[in-house]
């Protein structure tokens, strides 16, 4: 063994680096390659910066910046001024980008006029006459914030707000609607008894010039004397009016349930829940005596004990629910405990709990694991409760997820949200959205959702579509680079959880810069090296891709305890990938036993028609015997072409519901592709990542002229 080599199998078992052959990368600003084309966020048009619209419509209050501005130049940038619009709009909105990343979080409207005229509106009339335009075309308003540490509790409050708010209209009108059938059952008794009818109620009852036409004591006399004298008894009258003064009781205002402690919101909620059970009790009653099926000797003890043992969740559902925003890394033993307690309970809370660090590297001697992930898995321990709302997802993917996000907040029981909000100390000049996200496309933090209302089983519940290519270990990407002899290189680039953890500071220790000229076929990729059987004397060295600051590609040796921990990741991956039904372990059991099932049933069925007929003799024996010997040849399907391992069909149904027409089922309710082109290549690509058995195979395009192909073909990259 060379000295060089020698030198990197010692640092991948030890993690330290002998001689001079190998580099630390401290200092270089070195960072994975795929992330060399963001250096520069705010030259680039993303989900950020957001705006906090001023709604009470879920669906709408959070919105991209670029988002709306594309919104509004469809509407203005047509014509002989289109071009000139949307070049002037589109150098505003960087500008508001800039401001946004810099810190500001003023409201749309107002970066929009400071920074208009920062650019010199006054001064040039087509850029005033551009931007006037724009501004009159966003009907919206609202706040603006980027993607930093503070972005997880804005959202999530300004989401809640407006959940709550819709909520709380529909109780406000559903109690004066009951106060107003109560009040009319008060009114109705009242003009009935003699108070009612007396003669200064009547003349008040008129008012006006009128009032002296009339003689209201004669009046009073002949209605006193044939009115029904019937009237509800006193229990029932003081019944009503306590009902009237219940519902107007109640505090219709949700910003007072908004915490910043689990201990600190149950408390509230242990405080508050006497309120809630005087409400829903008079609503309950309320309504029997606008029916007027109240029946005093039946529901007086029924209703004395109503609440003793907590409201009935629909009792509940109609209150408003609490905002509890914590972060795991200041979160104690009790406010962890408090935490369990609601998600265990069942209460109406909507947790978030925010991360700003995922990742532990403790030096030699520093006590506790030694080595792994950090943040406490508290979506992991929720999801084991089965009826709690569970969401996890990193910042830089929130308005991606808003749609569970509002299905989070309506959720009738307790909801959790967990967040990594990228903002970690460690990241050195890194922006927390690409923290974010590449915890994200690494599996360090995946997302997914977990819905108990949305069926009985995991396959309903439990999703994770919203990951990268969920199909994968890790997700491919192609990049090309400049070799050191200047020659292009196009290269599949797969992100993995060494490569997250290569941009964090602390784990530098654990990685070691190759120089160029000692590069070699030993050297392989993560993904590569993570597959190999661990403990054995490494044939293959796992190496990352990285880039310096000046854009140099790099390639950095990666020790073994980073190289367990990614494995670790990868199979916790796995376990996630099996509860959405990914390459589910026991799905591929199942249909390797049909199969070898099949191959013995088709083996005796050979044998026995064997049996049945005589071997033939002469010529023809011999043919038989060639024909047996040399099978004709199946050709291999063309890559380039789309189609389906029919044979190992599960009839799922996912791809016809997809398109019946490109889709279709044969007599063994199998599907094969009948016409390719019936259909987009969207539409196949969709289709093979959603096979649960991954045999559809997309091909290439066969429209040239399709949107968005580019994306599609790396998409279908895996499947090919």
């Amino acid at each position: 063994m060379d000295a060089a080599r020698q030198a990197r199998v010692a640092f991948y078992l030890t993690g330290k680096r002998p001689g001079a052959e190998l580099e630390p990368v401290e200092g270089l600003d070195v960072r994975p390659a795929f992330m060399a084309r963001y250096r520069d966020l705010t030259a680039l048009r993303y989900d950020y910066p957001l705006v906090l619209v001023d709604t009470d419509k879920p669906e709408e209050c959070v919105q991209a910046l670029s988002g709306l501005v594309d919104g509004a130049l469809r509407e203005i940038a047509r014509g002989d001024d289109g071009e000139r619009i949307s070049h002037h709009v589109l150098r505003l909105e960087r500008t508001i980008r800039e401001a946004a990343g810099s810190g500001s979080a003023a409201s749309l409207s107002a970066l929009w006029q400071e920074l208009a005229e920062r650019l010199g509106i006054h001064e040039d009339d087509q850029l005033k006459d551009s931007l006037e335009r724009a501004r009159a075309a966003l009907t919206v308003d609202g706040r603006v914030v980027n993607c930093d540490a503070d972005l997880p509790v804005r959202v999530f409050s300004h989401m809640w707000r407006a959940s709550q708010r819709s909520k709380a209209r529909a109780l406000e009108l559903e109690m004066a609607r009951l106060v107003h059938r109560v009040s009319n059952i008060l009114r109705a008794d009242f003009v009935r008894s003699e108070r009612g009818r007396s003669a200064e109620t009547l003349k008040a009852s008129v008012g006006g010039m009128d009032a002296e036409a009339f003689d209201f004591d004669a009046m009073s006399r002949v209605l006193i004397s044939t009115a029904n004298r019937t009237t509800i008894a006193k229990t029932r009258r003081r019944r009503l009016e306590q009902l009237i003064d219940d519902l107007q009781s109640y505090d219709f205002e949700p910003e007072a349930f908004q915490f910043s402690s689990c201990s600190e919101a149950l408390r509230a909620w242990q405080a508050r829940l006497p309120v809630l059970v005087k409400v829903a009790r008079a609503m309950a009653i309320a309504e029997l005596e606008i029916a007027g099926d109240y029946r005093e000797d039946r529901h007086d003890m029924f209703f004395e004990g109503y609440g003793s043992d907590g409201l009935p969740p629909d009792d509940i559902r109609m209150f408003a629910d609490y905002l509890v925003s914590v972060n795991a890394e200041t979160m104690d033993a009790g406010e962890q405990a408090a935490l369990m307690e609601i998600l265990s309970s069942g209460l109406p809370m909507k947790i978030v709990v925010q991360s700003d660090d995922i990742l532990r590297d403790n030096q030699p001697g520093a006590g506790g694991g030694g080595f792994g992930r950090s943040a406490p898995h508290f979506a992991n321990m929720a999801l084991g409760l089965n009826e709690v709302y569970v969401l996890q997802a990193s910042a830089s993917h929130l308005l991606r997820c808003r749609d569970e996000i509002i299905h989070g907040m309506e959720y009738s029981g307790t909801a959790l949200f967990s967040v990594f909000s990228g903002a970690s100390d460690c990241a050195g000049d890194m922006p927390p959205y690409l923290v974010a996200a590449a915890a994200v496309e690494s599996r360090a933090f995946p997302l997914f959702a977990y819905d108990p209302s949305a069926g009985q089983d995991w396959a309903s519940r439990f999703s994770l579509a919203k990951n990268p290519q969920p199909e994968s270990d890790w997700p491919a990407h192609e990049m090309e680079y400049e070799d050191a002899e200047r020659k292009r290189v196009s290269e599949t680039v797969r992100f993995t959880f060494a490569d997250f953890a290569a941009m964090d500071e602390r784990y530098a220790r654990h990685l070691a810069r190759v120089p160029s000229n000692q590069w070699d076929d030993a050297m392989v990729p993560v993904a590569d090296a993570v597959i190999d059987q661990a403990g054995e004397q490494p044939e293959r060295l796992p190496a990352l891709l990285m880039v310096n600051g000046d854009s140099r590609v790099q390639k950095v040796l990666v020790d073994e305890k980073l190289l367990r921990e990614t494995r670790r990741c990868r199979e916790s991956w796995h376990s996630l990938q099996e509860l959405g039904g990914i390459h589910n372990s026991y799905a591929e059991r199942v249909r390797e036993e049909e199969r070898r099932l099949q191959a013995e049933q088709a083996a005796a069925a050979a044998g026995a028609s064997e049996s049945a007929n005589p071997e033939p003799a002469g010529l023809e024996a011999a043919a038989t015997e060639a024909a047996v010997a040399e099978p004709e040849p199946e050709s291999e399907p063309s890559p380039d072409e789309p189609y389906i391992e029919t044979a190992r069909c599960t009839t799922c149904n996912e791809c016809t519901q997809i398109n019946d027409k490109m889709f279709v089922y044969n007599e063994n309710r199998q599907a094969y592709i009948a016409d390719p082109d019936a259909g987009t290549y969207a539409e196949l690509v969709e289709a093979a990542e959603s096979c649960q058995v991954s045999i559809i195979h997309p091909g290439k395009p066969r429209n040239p002229d399709e949107p968005g192909l580019e994306e599609l073909v790396a998409r279908a990259e895996p499947f090919l």
